[in-house]
């Protein structure tokens, strides 16, 4: 399926999340390019999800994924000098709900400060973990559709005052070789822990 023309801000989000759920099914495969099969499952989710057949998935199983997968910076991996970071920053009204928390060591958290997920990840040329990625795609799903955005033109959306910079929502990712579901904890050298 060739990339769809995007007109509204709810297409835009589909796409997004139908190319994130066609990474994800083909990194769990652990295929080393997309198939016909990953594919399918990108065009299929796209079309339901515009037309209103299917809908993007609640957060409780991202809430799980955080629960399941060792305490950890979500950015690097880091275990130690652990904080909360709001992926969608508290400042430009990101809320305090379990869903918009995640681990962050110190440095991320402190580099990161008040900036969108995606602008500061490509600033750090570095692509988020895809299941961290789905998390936020998810909240940015939300907030248009609270704010009763998703049906409108995606170029008026450019001058809004937006809590996250809706047009880096990616369509297209890193080779499948260098995304991860989840960034790894980093175990410590027993140097470190003092032993």
């Amino acid at each position: 399926m060739p990339a769809p023309q995007i007109e509204t801000v709810h297409q835009h989000i589909a796409w997004s999340y139908a190319n994130l759920a066609r990474a994800h099914a083909a990194i769990e495969s652990g295929a080393t390019s997309y198939g016909r099969i990953h594919h399918i499952i990108r065009s299929k989710l796209f079309k339901g999800l515009t037309s209103g057949e299917m809908s993007i998935k609640t957060l409780y199983d991202d809430e799980k994924v955080k629960l399941n997968y060792p305490q950890a910076c979500c950015y690097c991996g880091d275990i130690s000098s652990l904080c909360i970071d709001h992926l969608i920053p508290k400042i430009k009204g990101g809320n305090d709900h379990s869903d918009n928390l995640v681990w962050a060591c110190k440095s991320c958290n402190s580099s990161k400060r008040d900036r969108d997920l995606l602008d500061w990840c490509q600033h750090k040329h570095t692509f988020p973990s895809i299941l961290l990625l789905r998390r936020f795609v998810k909240l940015v799903a939300q907030h248009c559709d609270s704010h009763g955005l998703l049906d409108d033109q995606l170029t008026d959306t450019v001058e809004q005052s937006l809590p996250f910079k809706l047009l880096l929502l990616p369509y297209e990712f890193p080779a499948l070789s260098t995304l991860v579901l989840w960034v790894p904890a980093k175990k410590i050298d027993a140097t470190e822990a003092g032993d």
